[in-house]
């Protein structure tokens, strides 16, 4: 297929497309068969995530069930999400970044102040510091679900590598500007997200990055599949899934 036929075709199935401003926070459902195309406008981007299923919300992202099954700490191309029900949430089908932090969670307000210093509406209007988790419980809020429902999320764009005594370590230069990740849903799915910078990022200053969202219609995941068949694991949650909706 040529590359004007591609483009051509990428319209077609094109959904909807909006941006999210640096520092702030979003929500939307995602149906199976879609994928969410996210960009990051600038270099040094984050985004942090939760997945729930849009029509039982008890089922969400389950962190250690995603890393186990996999056999890895970190999520790139090729890599699902998995459920507390060990279903398939989204898989990544494409990733110009490489690697997305799994295990240092978000900021909390205690933590912008002490590392940004106070940033309050009254001074900074719509520019004051924001952080991930009263972001995501903002979001939350809007579905009937509250702090009981915060779990350990996903930081897309954000790299933090573990030496081998345990200590963590944020690599800047991870993400680029014009880097994308593509997400395929494979069920129903609640999207919660927050462009607040990473709890580990070492900027001095308060700078999160803007982020494009872009949705289109491609499709359940096909028998062949990078995704379904990077292991074993892999295919029994998607088969898992498939029975849901069968």
């Amino acid at each position: 297929m040529s590359e004007s036929s591609t483009q051509t075709l990428d319209l077609v199935t094109q959904l909807w497309e909006e941006r999210v401003p640096g520092g702030a926070h979003w929500s939307g459902v995602l149906r199976r068969g879609n994928t969410l195309r996210i960009t990051a406008e600038e270099s040094g981007a984050n985004v942090s995530m939760l997945f729930y299923n849009y029509e039982d919300k008890t089922e969400r992202y389950n962190m250690a069930d995603t890393l186990k099954g996999q056999h890895t700490a970190f999520l790139t191309r090729g890599n699902v999400c998995y459920s507390d029900m060990g279903r398939v949430i989204c898989s990544i089908t494409a990733d110009s970044c490489g690697w997305h932090d799994t295990i240092c969670g978000v900021s909390n307000a205690a933590m912008v102040e002490a590392k940004y210093g106070q940033g309050r509406y009254q001074e900074k209007r719509n520019a004051y510091h924001r952080n991930g988790f009263d972001s995501l419980l903002n979001e939350l809020g809007k579905y009937g679900l509250d702090q009981r429902d915060l779990v350990a999320n996903l930081n897309l764009f954000s790299k933090v590598v573990v030496d081998k005594t345990g200590n963590m370590r944020f690599v800047t230069d991870n993400c680029k500007s014009g880097d994308t990740i593509d997400l395929r849903f494979e069920m129903h799915t609640l999207v919660l997200l927050s462009t607040c910078p990473h709890p580990m990022d070492p900027g001095s200053e308060y700078a999160p990055r803007p982020v494009l969202l872009s949705a289109r219609r491609t499709g359940p995941a096909p028998m062949d599949d990078v995704c379904r068949n990077a292991c074993p694991e892999n295919q029994r949650a998607f088969i898992n899934t498939e029975r849901l909706y069968a």
